[in-house]
C-alpha cells in the first residue's frame, strides 16, 4: 500500500456527500485508512466541510429570501393593478352598478394586506374579555350539579 494521498483527496471525500467515509477514500487511492485519517486531521477536512456546508446553507437561505421577496413584489404589483382598475370602475359607474368593482377592490385590499404581512380581518380581543372567557371555561359547574370553583372537597 502506498502512503501517498493525492491533493484532490479532500475534493473526492467532499463529493461523496452523505456516504462520506475515510475508508472509501483509502480504497479509492490504495492507501490505509490511518493515512487518510492523518491527512484529514492535518488538512482540517471536517472543519472545511462544516465551512462549505454553512456557506451553502447561507447561499440557499439568501436565494430563498430573494425569491420570496420577488414573489411578494409581483403579487403586490398585480394586486395594485386590480385595485386601480376597481377604483376606475367605481369612478365611472353609478353606485348601483359598481358592486363588481367593490368586490374586486375588497379582494385586492385583502390580498395586499396579506402580501405585506398585515391581518386581513381585524378581530381584536381585549385582555379583559379573554380572561373572562378563560375564567368561565375553567371554572364551569360540572354536570353533577356540584360547584367546584373553590377547588375544595364536597365531603363525598
Amino acid at each position: 500500500m502506498s502512503n501517498r494521498i493525492p491533493g484532490d483527496a479532500f475534493e473526492a471525500y467532499f463529493a461523496l456527500g452523505i456516504d462520506r467515509s475515510y475508508q472509501t477514500i483509502a480504497d479509492r487511492y490504495g492507501v490505509s485508512k490511518t493515512a487518510v485519517v492523518k491527512c484529514a486531521n492535518r488538512e482540517g477536512w471536517q472543519e472545511r466541510i462544516r465551512d462549505r456546508e454553512a456557506k451553502a446553507r447561507a447561499t440557499a437561505d439568501k436565494e430563498a429570501v430573494e425569491g420570496l421577496e420577488a414573489i411578494n413584489r409581483r403579487h403586490l404589483k398585480a394586486v395594485r393593478v386590480v385595485q386601480a382598475k376597481a377604483l376606475e370602475a367605481l369612478r365611472s359607474k353609478p353606485l348601483k352598478t359598481a358592486m363588481e368593482a367593490v368586490r374586486a377592490l375588497d379582494l385586492a385590499i385583502k390580498q395586499e394586506r396579506l402580501v405585506v404581512g398585515e391581518p386581513t380581518d381585524r378581530s381584536v380581543v381585549s385582555v379583559e374579555e379573554a380572561i373572562r372567557r378563560e375564567y368561565n371555561r375553567w371554572l364551569m359547574v360540572d354536570g353533577d350539579g356540584g360547584d367546584h370553583r373553590d377547588g375544595g372537597d364536597d365531603g363525598e
